[in-house]
């Protein structure tokens, strides 16, 4: 029996669990349309992607599953969003207790600027801020849906539910076949959900600093700072990359007027921060637009929150340590505060664990399918930053490609978080140091 001292053990046996159960009732006879029992690849590929947030999918939602097995998916990715970014939170807050004053200052593992005592008030927010975001976004879709396409009041509420969930949870699962590419020129549908994305994206911590001190950027941690700052920046990017690559495209924006242009490059930029929704044909996007959302993908979004990737404030660690390597610094940090030497080795192996891992899964699924490579790695790396997006190759794997898959969706989104309190709580310094010697690099 694995003790509850021991989080780190805890978090993936939690999350396994609840996907070997949604894996058991998704293989219900009455989970499926048709009343047929589904294959056991798809159930579990449908549950971890649930579990996991992501939104790969290997069949079509609102058609091959049931009203029932619909509801499960819905349960499933509600469960997994709000405990992993519970889970995180206070994972993060256990990570601090280990050190003394001068670490704690130092040490940013998924967590800010959170007192150590108050576990049941930070549960509370975190269930506060799930209901209230999901509430706001079902209504205003569940209007839109009933006022604007006449649907019945049961349907546009199921659709509405369905997609503030998924959206606040950045799972990425529509009760659409073709996500919302149907309302591509809808700013009332795209809108909600993209509110809901970029808050949850932006992690608990950040929310939590903003709910004590407003907007008061003097007050907020330099956790929050790095997220705004960095999370900004990079949907300014993704804005811009995907309005300039793909204005004239025909597949994408290229038929549009400039007002829906707009509208669907915001809403692309804000999707490889793990959401999973698409509004654009992916398949039809130019290579240079692809290669734009390797690196949005990787990024992902905040700390402690329902998005993937290796995080934002661990790219701009990255980012810092190499600035203050080109200009000579002695020091990095950003925001008049350094970074302490923790955290720099924890970006560091956190980022080159996630770059090796899609590197393996990649080579071996390329080795197995006749698919093309940028399509297998924009497979790989959706998966393991929990992202959900697909070129539309995700039901052609094999099943082994899609075990790897899963393993990747399982890793990318417990693994990031265990890793990182795992290197925190491990800090052990040795009684004595090696002699330094200097090599040559690059």
């Amino acid at each position: 029996m694995i003790a509850l001292r021991d989080p780190i053990r805890l978090i993936p046996v939690l999350f396994l669990g609840l996907i070997l159960i949604g894996t058991g009732l998704l293989s219900l006879p009455f989970a499926t349309a048709d009343g047929g029992r589904a294959p056991f690849i798809a159930a579990l590929f449908t549950a971890t992607s649930a579990v996991a947030v992501t939104g790969l999918i290997v069949v079509d939602t609102p058609v091959y599953w049931s009203q029932f097995g619909q509801w499960i998916i819905l349960a499933l990715f509600q469960i997994g969003g709000f405990g992993i970014m519970t889970a995180a939170t206070l994972f993060g807050l256990m990570a601090g207790r280990g050190f003394g004053l001068k670490d704690r200052m130092a040490t940013q593992v998924e967590r800010s600027r959170l007192e150590t005592g108050d576990a049941r008030s930070v549960l509370r927010l975190v269930l506060f801020i799930t209901v209230i975001v999901e509430a706001v976004a079902m209504a205003m879709l569940t209007a839109r849906f009933a006022f604007a396409y006449d649907m019945s009041l049961p349907s546009a509420a199921w659709h509405g539910l369905f997609h503030s969930v998924s959206a606040f949870n950045n799972a990425g699962f529509s009760s659409f076949s073709d996500s919302v590419m149907s309302y591509q020129d809808d700013a009332l549908i795209l809108g909600p959900i993209m509110a809901s994305v970029v808050i949850a994206a932006l992690g608990f911590p950040v929310m939590q600093d903003i709910w004590r001190h407003g907007l008061a950027w003097r007050h907020w941690s330099l956790h929050t700072k790095m997220t705004v700052a960095g999370t900004a920046a990079l949907l300014a990017f993704g804005f811009v990359a995907t309005l300039a690559m793909e204005w004239s495209n025909p597949g994408t924006l290229g038929p549009m007027g400039i007002g829906s242009k707009l509208l669907n490059s915001a809403f692309h930029s804000v999707m490889p921060r793990t959401a999973g929704f698409n509004s654009l044909d992916l398949g039809a996007f130019h290579d240079e637009t692809i290669m734009t959302n390797f690196f949005l993908m990787l990024v992902g979004g905040g700390s402690a929150g329902t998005a993937g990737g290796i995080k934002v404030t661990t790219f701009l660690v990255l980012f810092a340590i190499v600035l203050s390597e080109v200009l000579g610094r002695r020091d990095a940090g950003l925001f008049q505060r350094r970074f302490g030497r923790a955290i720099e080795r924890q970006a560091l192996s956190v980022t080159v664990m996630a770059v090796a891992l899609i590197f393996a899964a990649t080579t071996y699924i390329a080795s197995i399918s006749p698919l093309p490579l940028d399509d297998i790695l924009f497979e790989c790396i959706s998966a393991f930053a929990t992202v959900g997006l697909s070129t539309g190759i995700t039901a052609d794997l094999p099943p082994t490609a899609l075990l790897v898959l899963c393993v990747l969706m399982f890793v990318g989104r417990v693994g990031t978080i265990t890793v990182a309190t795992a290197l925190a709580l491990g800090k052990r310094e040795r009684p004595y140091r090696y002699p330094e010697e200097n090599l040559i690099v690059g």
